[in-house]
């Protein structure tokens, strides 16, 4: 399969793809998942589809990734904003980055691999863990509801190039427009995960040990500044120029973000990932993530390791936002998968 002239061929948005998981050599126009299905199983399903899988021992989406590990050292402000334990004092971090779709070799310079994720996972003093997930250079989210994003993603998956005009997708964009915005927003290749910007596209609510709360969503920003690939070089690019580059740079100095969270105003919506936040909304450095080591046994770790943005500790809550409460159980089924 080659995930690039496929997805030329269903026309297709790249990045609307690369959000959705790929898409499989055929895009035959199969029904959508049964109605009883559960909702988690479906989106699964959907994902394994358009990326021609299910590929055992790889994720449904964001197959393809490297692990490593560094330090969080929280802010002085941090503790002011959240009683979290991560937040008032330095612990480990286990942090992946990945390409998008559930092809695990997508090309990394693909226009299909984008946006990026970085998740990350820090341990706590009491052994415990709290985890973020998140997406490169991409505020927002292109639906507002896990029903929405299965309807998309069975609109894709009947897009193949002998659907009729207009075909699902195309009608999909058109009765939604902030959907349609986000597929065409400019998304250039990173020079590296060290160089790409990470925002969380979901909302928290963050409670302080004087009880004083506040919702914000995370943004993860490079120390270094974010940099793209030239255009000179993505066709030229190693298919897994990210994957190594990252390793290299951490061997030769350490990689550095900085952790820090957009504070929602009173009415600011805080259950719908398509409504951003004015960009004037206060921003609280919470404190850097040092990346030094490369994970040794990448797949058996990888494999072996789930994310759970739910995965919550005191000081930070869910917020009411449906995206948010479907991801967990999405990201279980998907571990299934995987044969572990």
């Amino acid at each position: 399969m080659h995930p690039a002239r496929s997805i030329r061929r269903a026309v297709v948005p790249a990045a609307l793809i690369a959000i959705c998981g790929g898409v499989s050599a055929a895009l035959a126009a199969d029904a959508p998942p049964a109605p009883q299905e559960p909702l988690p199983v479906a989106l699964v399903h959907a994902f394994n589809k358009l990326a021609g899988g299910p590929h055992t021992g790889f994720r449904a989406n964001h197959a393809k990734g490297v692990l490593v590990t560094g330090t969080f050292t929280p802010s002085k402000e941090a503790p002011g904003f959240s009683k979290a334990a991560h937040f008032s004092k330095s612990v480990p971090v286990l942090v992946r980055f990945s390409d998008p779709t559930g092809v695990p070799n997508i090309p990394d310079a693909s226009k299909d691999a984008r946006p990026n994720g970085m998740a990350i996972r820090f341990t706590l003093p009491d052994g415990g863990h709290t985890d973020i997930v998140s997406l490169a250079s991409n505020n927002g989210f292109p639906v507002a509801t896990p029903e929405e994003f299965l309807q998309l993603l069975t609109a894709i998956g009947n897009s193949g190039p002998n659907a009729p005009k207009p075909t699902p997708v195309e009608q999909f964009l058109g009765s939604h427009p902030w959907t349609a915005k986000w597929v065409t927003t400019p998304r250039p290749a990173p020079q590296s995960f060290g160089t790409a910007a990470f925002y969380g596209i979901n909302a928290f609510k963050f409670t302080n040990a004087k009880g004083v709360s506040h919702y914000g969503r995370y943004e993860i920003l490079p120390l270094a500044g974010e940099h793209a690939l030239p255009d000179a070089e993505v066709a030229k690019a190693d298919p897994n120029y990210l994957m190594d580059e990252l390793p290299k740079r951490i061997a030769a100095g350490p990689v550095k973000f900085k952790l820090a969270v957009q504070v929602a105003k009173e009415g600011d919506p805080t259950n719908d990932p398509t409504k951003l936040w004015p960009a004037d909304r206060q921003v609280i450095d919470l404190g850097v993530i040092t990346l030094n080591a490369t994970v040794k046994d990448q797949v058996k770790e990888q494999k072996a390791l789930l994310y759970n943005p739910l995965s919550l500790t005191p000081g930070i809550e869910a917020s009411d936002d449906p995206i948010l409460a479907a991801r967990p159980p999405a990201y279980a089924i998907s571990y299934t998968q995987r044969g572990n």
